[in-house]
């Protein structure tokens, strides 16, 4: 190791649970829940559009946290 380089330190994280990807997972979510708002054919879709894109909303604040 030389002096100019910093140590990277290897995270335990999976590579599933890391940051990028699951930001991209809960916009996905979100947008789903937004396209449930706003669809004219099915009452239950729009139904659950609003917990869709809570539980999205809530899943981007968690996932926020989560190491790079």
């Amino acid at each position: 190791m030389s002096l100019t380089q910093p140590a990277k330190r290897k995270s335990r994280w999976p590579r599933a649970f890391r940051r990028g990807l699951m930001e991209n997972v809960a916009t996905a979510i979100i947008a789903i829940g937004f396209l449930m708002l706003f669809q004219p054919f099915a009452l239950p879709l729009y139904t659950y559009s609003f917990i869709t894109m809570l539980a999205g909303t809530a899943m981007f604040i968690i996932v926020s946290k989560f190491p790079e």
